[in-house]
C-alpha cells in the first residue's frame, strides 16, 4: 500500500486526487494540505511514502515545503512529487535541488501519475520523460545556477563519475549496465555508493549534481 498525502491549494483538485488514489488497489490518501506548512504537518503526522506537492501554493509554497520535508532526518522514507502547471519552470530546478524525486505536469493521464508515485515510492526518481530532462538542461546551462565547484566530484573514481554521467543521461541501472558491460547488480552498486559519497537522497540528487558540478552539460546529452 502506497500511503500518499496530497499538497494542493485548490480544493477540488484535492478531491480529484483523493478520488483517482482511493479507488485504485495499492495507494490509499492519508492527508490533505492546502499550503505548505500544512503539507510538512500532515507528512510529520501520517509519515506518507509520498507527498504530491502542488508548487505553488499561497504562504509556504511548495518549494519550501520540499525542502523542510526532504532535510527532516525523521522523514527520510518520504518522497515529494512536485506537481506544476508549466513544463518549464524555474521553481521545479529549484525542488528538485531541495530534495524532490521528480515532477509531474498537472494535466498528466491518471495512468502516469499512477506510474510516477509507483516509482517514486519505490525509492527511485522520476527522471526518464524528456520534459524533464529538457526543463534541467535548460535551466543548468544558465551559467548562475552553476553552484558547485569540480572538486565536490573529487571522492568520486573515474569509474563513478561515469556512471554519474549516464544518470544524469536519463539511463536506468540495466541500461547503464549494457552501455558499460557491466553486470546491473554491479550498476546498481556503483549508484548506492555514489550515493552515499555525495550524500544524495535518490537519483535526481545525482542528476542535480552532475549539472551543477559541470560534470556534464545540455550539450552532451
Amino acid at each position: 500500500m502506497i500511503r500518499v498525502v496530497v499538497a494542493d491549494d485548490q480544493a477540488l483538485v484535492r478531491a480529484g486526487f483523493r478520488l483517482l488514489l482511493d479507488t485504485e488497489d495499492g495507494f490509499e490518501v492519508v492527508g490533505e494540505a492546502g499550503d505548505g506548512a500544512e503539507a510538512v504537518v500532515q507528512a510529520k503526522v501520517h509519515r506518507p511514502d509520498v507527498v504530491l506537492m502542488d508548487i505553488r501554493m499561497p504562504g509556504t509554497d511548495g518549494l519550501e515545503a520540499t525542502r523542510l520535508i526532504s532535510g527532516d532526518p525523521e522523514l527520510g522514507d518520504t518522497k515529494v512529487l512536485v506537481l506544476t502547471t508549466f513544463d518549464v519552470d524555474e521553481y521545479v530546478f529549484d525542488a528538485l535541488r531541495g530534495g524532490a524525486s521528480g515532477f509531474l505536469l498537472k494535466d498528466v493521464e491518471p495512468v502516469e501519475l499512477l506510474h510516477a508515485l509507483r516509482v517514486v515510492a519505490a525509492g527511485d526518481a522520476l527522471l526518464a520523460p524528456s520534459v524533464t530532462r529538457k526543463l534541467i538542461a535548460e535551466y543548468a546551462s544558465r551559467p548562475e545556477n552553476r553552484r558547485l565547484h569540480p572538486s565536490a566530484l573529487r571522492e568520486l573514481t573515474d569509474r563513478e563519475r561515469e556512471v554519474l554521467a549516464l544518470v544524469a543521461g536519463g539511463l536506468s541501472n540495466d541500461e547503464i549496465a549494457e552501455h558499460l558491460v557491466i553486470s546491473p547488480a554491479t550498476a546498481r552498486t556503483h549508484v548506492s555508493r555514489i550515493m552515499t559519497k555525495i550524500s544524495a537522497r535518490d537519483r535526481a540528487q545525482l542528476v542535480v549534481l552532475a549539472y551543477e558540478s559541470g560534470l556534464v552539460t545540455p550539450r552532451r546529452l
